[in-house]
């Protein structure tokens, strides 16, 4: 679920005062629920190489190989117990300081609806197929699913010192476009990337990307499109160790920094990158040219 700077502070008809509403998941038509079954067939059937072990161990975990949208109650009682999180349905984008509350409170904020067969490769908003299937699994790894907590917690402090646009940039090229080390090879774990059958080949083994170690002031520099495949990826080495430069360091003195620094367009090497893969960039160039 993507951060949301200009939603109204007011929560819509029908949802409560943090935003949640009923899944309502005895609502879903049996097309519904075919498309997620089609969906969650064609990833599953390409990720195993791909993805980061721990994701497809939370697949198996939450028994989310079972046919049809999860029923979030059942979802739930199978998460509670491996982490300690929950998933609660929205109405859609909630404002960053509510999406930062649930997070700091294990509290994973999905949407409820699921695309239709015109918007099976790309849609604007989350799905309920992009926030479960994509973000769920790893939450039930206890080490990803503290960092997600951690993140929550740091974007609440971010919001008070005004700097919840570099918190965006984090959560975007580790939550939902990251990737990680797995022995000599790379592998997938942002949400982004593991619910979309084009970016899970492209990321990987397309090119054009940068692929590039990550740094946290680094990221939080870096400007990022929303609507095509990413132009850079940033490789983290573990799980662990993305916890402990996110959780356990002093970020006041790197905001500072940050105030005083341009940001780095989309796509760019700077000094001072670990440069995995310099990419073609002939992807950008196709698709967005000067």
């Amino acid at each position: 679920m993507a951060l949301d700077s200009a939603h109204a502070a007011t929560p819509p008809p029908g949802a409560g005062p943090d935003w949640t509403i009923p899944q309502d998941w005895a609502a879903y038509t049996p097309a519904e629920h075919a498309m997620w079954d089609r969906l969650f067939q064609r990833q599953s059937a390409m990720l195993p190489a791909r993805v980061v072990p721990a994701f497809l161990d939370g697949l198996d975990i939450l028994r989310m190989d079972r046919p049809g949208i999860p029923d979030f109650e059942a979802l739930n009682e199978r998460l509670m117990r491996a982490t300690g999180w929950q998933v609660v349905a929205v109405p859609g984008l909630v404002p960053d300081e509510v999406f930062f509350e649930h997070l700091a409170n294990r509290r994973f904020v999905a949407g409820r609806f699921i695309r239709t067969p015109e918007q099976i490769d790309y849609l604007q908003e989350p799905d309920v197929f992009h926030d479960v299937f994509g973000h769920v699994p790893l939450l039930a790894d206890p080490v990803f699913a503290d960092y997600m907590q951690a993140y929550g917690e740091g974007g609440l402090r971010a919001a008070r010192l005004g700097m919840i646009e570099a918190l965006a940039r984090l959560y975007w090229y580790t939550v939902e476009f990251g990737l990680i080390r797995d022995g000599g090879a790379l592998k997938l774990y942002g949400a982004g990337i593991v619910s979309s059958y084009g970016e899970s080949v492209f990321a990987l083994d397309h090119a054009s990307p940068h692929r590039i170690g990550f740094d946290l002031e680094r990221v939080m520099r870096t400007q990022y499109r929303i609507d095509d495949y990413q132009q850079a990826y940033f490789v983290i080495d573990s799980f662990a160790d993305l916890l402990r430069q996110t959780r356990d360091a002093d970020l006041g003195p790197l905001y500072e920094r940050l105030r005083g620094q341009n940001p780095i367009p989309v796509g760019t090497l700077v000094p001072g990158d670990t440069v995995i893969h310099a990419g073609t960039q002939d992807h950008a160039s196709a698709h967005h040219p000067a």
